[in-house]
């Protein structure tokens, strides 16, 4: 049903370039949504590979961990682990997936350099060493989890208001323009018509008034 606009000329013209432009728009939105669905399963997919390794490496350092409990207390343990084993040094930035703004998580210590033990070998078991190497070696992979993650949730959420903004231009805003333009068309044919009938009947009576004009004058001159 079309809501309450002006059946003239100039609200047609207006609102036919509003229909073009918002046709142009639902197509540039509908093109961002799926490349963005696209980077969108890229990086769960990304996200799903990082964290089946993480979780496999954390559960393996958590089972090292309760070994060395076991082995030493926890007492123990933790009076070893009261100096963190290697720094946590990274660089945080932006980076822009189709117009959205995601952070990018970067480690930027030596990857490759070997894990300095915080405590002495004196008390301590060798599963704890080893935890604490694994876990040391697993930072790079945590940040960048890290990212990875927010980066999908993110453009999830853009996603979302992208498919409203799709969804409200397809069929609500589009319809109803639609639907005034052919109002307005309609009802301007209907005048038209309404004005040709009009000016056929003035005709027709101006055409009766000079007949019996020039009917009465023939008679008075042939009286």
């Amino acid at each position: 049903m079309a809501t309450q606009v002006n059946p003239t000329r100039m609200e047609l013209t207006r609102l036919k370039k509003r229909l073009v432009t918002a046709v142009r728009g639902h197509k540039l939105l509908k093109d961002k949504r799926d490349e963005m669905v696209r980077q969108f399963m890229l990086h769960i997919r990304r996200n799903h590979t990082l964290r089946i390794e993480v979780e496999k490496a954390l559960q393996g350092v958590s089972t090292r961990f309760a070994m060395a409990k076991a082995q030493m207390g926890a007492l123990r343990v933790s009076e070893a682990l009261l100096y963190p084993a290697r720094a946590a040094v990274y660089e945080v930035g932006m980076h822009n997936v189709m117009s959205v703004d995601v952070p990018t998580i970067r480690f930027s210590g030596d990857e490759d350099a070997d894990t300095e033990i915080p405590y002495a070998f004196t008390f301590t078991s060798s599963s704890l060493d080893n935890a604490v190497v694994e876990l040391s070696a697993l930072l790079p992979k945590l940040l960048e989890l890290a990212e990875v993650e927010k980066t999908c949730n993110l453009l999830a959420d853009e996603i979302e208001k992208t498919r409203r903004r799709v969804n409200a231009l397809e069929y609500v805003m589009i319809p109803e323009m639609q639907t005034n333009i052919k109002f307005i068309t309609m009802k301007l044919a209907e005048n038209e018509r309404t004005a040709t009938v009009r000016l056929m009947k003035a005709k027709d009576i101006m055409a009766k008034q000079e007949a019996a004009a020039q009917a009465a004058r023939a008679a008075k001159q042939a009286g």
